[in-house]
Parts: C-alpha cells; structure tokens; sequence
C-alpha cells in the first residue's frame, strides 16, 4: 500500500515501454511476415494473430476490472 504522502497515479501502470531488444525483435518479425510470399502460411499466421489478440483482449479486460475492484477496496 502507498503512503498517504505519495501521490497515485491510477493508470501509470498501463503504460507500456518497449525496450531496445524488444523494439528489434517486433521488427524482425514484422519483416519476416511482410517477406513471406506463402499465402497458406500468411493465412494460417493471420487466423492464430486473430486468435490470439480476442483472447488476449478478454484476458486483459478482466484483469482491468480486476485491479479496478482491488483499487476501490484499497483507496
């Protein structure tokens, strides 16, 4: 818990920062799939991306709500 005397910022912790090493490994991999000429790979890739970002969007909202109810019991 924070001390009365520090100020809060409810939402800092959203704020996402990408690394160096991370920055170049997004890059890598966005040029792999803009070189890909294989339209079976590509569709397969965009059906496990979709996939991928519906559950990570669910999992994220329930985490949101989750910090929300644990921030009103705290503050």
């Amino acid at each position: 818990m924070l001390p009365k005397s520090e100020p809060y910022e409810s939402f800092d912790w959203m704020v996402v920062e990408q690394s160096l090493e991370e920055e170049l490994s997004l890059e890598r991999s966005i040029r792999e799939i803009e070189d890909c000429e294989n339209i079976d790979v590509l569709s397969r890739l965009c059906v496990a991306m979709a996939r991928q970002q519906w559950h990570q969007g669910k999992l994220l909202k329930q985490a949101v709500m989750r910090v929300t109810e644990l921030e009103s019991v705290i503050f």
